[in-house]
């Protein structure tokens, strides 16, 4: 059985995060999201940009990269604005 584990991850340097201005090389010390529902919410919350979401799996092979989508302020629950 293949354990999932929801990181953030930035766009740019492919670092993961891990706390609060604290990123990583290594995906296993990142943190790990309850659900990617958190990890987005987390992301508004501290307004984080150029992250994506990563679903990291114990084989790389089956990782899969998703952008980050963030709630405009005033917007209800539509979503737009691709981090």
């Amino acid at each position: 059985m293949q354990r999932m584990r929801i990181l953030l991850q930035q766009k740019e340097t492919g670092l993961y995060f891990k706390d609060l201005d604290t990123w990583t090389r290594n995906s296993t010390d990142g943190m790990n999201f309850l659900s990617s529902t958190a990890a987005i919410d987390f992301c508004t919350r501290n307004k984080l940009r150029g992250v994506q979401m990563v679903l990291k799996f114990d084989e790389q092979q089956y990782d899969i990269v998703l952008p980050v989508m963030h709630r405009p302020a005033g917007q209800g629950d539509r979503l737009s604005d691709l981090g």
